[in-house]
């Protein structure tokens, strides 16, 4: 396909998954959709291959759907659906890795046949079960499994299926209604793909789809191709909920004949009694989001640019969870991948890798009844610490790497929920010293107005292990989660009482480079 063609065509790729990723925002009900921007939309061809996201969104929704795509296509072949068919999962071992992220797939159809997919992934508000939390003993505790399966049938609802998400889950209106938003974001882009098509002269998007696959591939081939061959090794440590220290080991293998970079993960820590445990498509999707920041950041993500990035894992491991592992809070652990891919990458590329990061979201998911009675259930919100230094700058303070998402806005909160945010500021001097500190962290002080008990799901990490700095650099401050002032370390739900104050004091980011005086 010509050049310029393709970059046309490739910006109206974009700017469609764009359009619908701020539709959902706009309509989302789950404020962690609305306010947050936890969700990602992709265009996928008819093989199911990722062929461009939008620009918001956590990489363990966007690179997931990639895996999704396989499945989808295996289960629902193109040439048995029908206009109007919508497909859904929310399978942690087919697509993001926990039930609250539920995918739908819609059909794009043009002159009688399908050429590809809409699909979108959010973070709902609630998903029965345990809820948000790391204190589940295995995943049936966690919630609604949904397998692969149609939500719509052409055009008409699965009302077995509806039936069922309604009488199992907490919120059944905000569920149903973010559904719809994905529903409803499908069908409009798919409708722009269309238009796309007849704009153009194309019949499909099979040749837009290779041309696009291909180069990158091979663009992302040739920059590993430059590298230095050899194995280069990194490793973190961090601690989980409850105290428990995890480790992630990974040895980067660097083939310049193949143009293949695998990553071996052997040493890592084994499962996790907790619902902390990462399936595999979301180790392989952080994995492959650190790569591609430090090798290729301007090459395209999609199928192409991915399939060089190889994952072996062992089969008892925390980053490769089986069944029936708990995997609700695998973000824990998940978004500390990148952590030790960027310490190997160090020796090849260090101009290009950030120091340790604070890791993890520190989120929160509150229960109860308000003064007037009225039962709550909240949706997650969450609070990030620092980043790690860049090699030229410092490293950016409450920012959430590497999930890309926001924190909810808490005048949102406090109007949706019997909360009081008493404190929120930045930790000045919690990240690492060096040339060039570390992001700082931050403080969150909140109570609610009950006069019931009422039930905490917390979910912290690195209150005991600091972000390492790198060449030479200090150490970031691990951060502590306090009821009263006094430091807790606890996985499960926690009993509060109205009176009591909860404290989040998120960790800081490593610094880079030794300090200059």
């Amino acid at each position: 396909m010509d050049s310029i063609l393709l970059r046309v065509l490739w910006n109206n790729l974009i700017s469609i998954a764009n359009e619908q990723a701020r539709a959902l925002k706009r309509t989302a009900f789950s404020p962690v959709v609305r306010e947050a921007g936890d969700l990602a939309v992709a265009v996928l061809d008819v093989r199911g291959r990722l062929l461009a996201n939008a620009v918001t969104g956590a990489p363990g929704h966007i690179n997931t759907m990639r895996t999704a795509g396989e499945y989808f296509i295996q289960a629902f072949p193109p040439d048995t659906l029908k206009p109007g068919d919508q497909l859904i999962t929310n399978d942690p071992w087919l697509a993001s890795a926990h039930f609250f992220d539920i995918t739908v797939f819609s059909p794009i159809f043009f002159r009688g046949k399908v050429i590809g997919f809409i699909g979108s992934c959010i973070h709902h508000t609630d998903i029965g079960g345990y809820g948000m939390g790391a204190g589940a003993r295995d995943v049936h505790e966690e919630g609604l499994w949904i397998p692969l399966l149609k939500l719509y049938e052409a055009g008409e609802p699965n009302k077995t299926l509806f039936h069922i998400i309604r009488s199992n889950v907490r919120k059944p209106e905000h569920v149903l209604g973010d559904l719809a938003t994905q529903v409803s974001a499908g069908r409009i882009g798919a409708e722009r793909i269309v238009a796309l098509c007849e704009r153009y002269g194309l019949d499909d998007l099979q040749e837009l789809a290779d041309s696009l696959i291909e180069r990158s591939e091979e663009a992302t081939r040739a920059a590993i191709r430059k590298l230095k061959p050899g194995t280069y090794r990194g490793e973190t440590v961090f601690d989980v909920p409850g105290g428990e220290e995890v480790v992630i080991k990974a040895a980067v293998m660097i083939d310049t004949d193949k143009g293949e970079m695998v990553t071996d993960f052997e040493g890592s820590s084994p499962p996790s009694a907790l619902g902390i445990n990462v399936c595999i498509n979301y180790t392989k999707a952080y994995n492959a989001f650190a790569i591609h920041c430090c090798l290729n950041p301007d090459v395209p993500n999609n199928n192409g640019s991915l399939a060089p990035f190889k994952v072996i894992a062992p089969e008892s491991s925390i980053i490769n969870a089986k069944y029936p592992s708990p995997v609700s809070a695998r973000h824990v652990v998940g978004m500390h991948v990148p952590m030790p891919v960027m310490k190997a990458l160090y020796h090849v590329l260090p101009d290009k890798v950030l120091a340790e990061c604070a890791g993890g979201l520190w989120s929160a998911q509150i229960f109860g009844r308000d003064r007037s009675g009225r039962a709550f259930a909240s949706s997650m919100f969450n609070y990030s610490g620092g980043m790690g230094a860049r090699a030229n700058k410092r490293g950016l303070s409450a920012t959430c790497y590497p999930a890309g998402i926001s924190a909810v806005p808490i005048e949102v909160l406090e109007a949706e929920m019997p909360i009081v945010f008493d404190q929120k500021e930045l930790l000045r001097g919690t990240g690492g010293t060096g040339k060039y500190p570390g992001g700082d962290g931050q403080i969150v002080k909140f109570h609610l107005k009950t006069k019931q008990p009422w039930m905490l799901n917390a979910i912290v990490s690195r209150t005991k292990h600091e972000s390492d700095g790198l060449a030479g650099a200090g150490a970031g401050a691990p951060g502590r989660f306090l009821v009263n002032g006094k430091p807790i370390f606890d996985a499960r739900k926690l009993i509060m009482q109205p009176t009591d104050e909860v404290v989040f004091e998120t960790p800081g980011g490593g610094g880079y480079g030794p300090p200059t005086n």
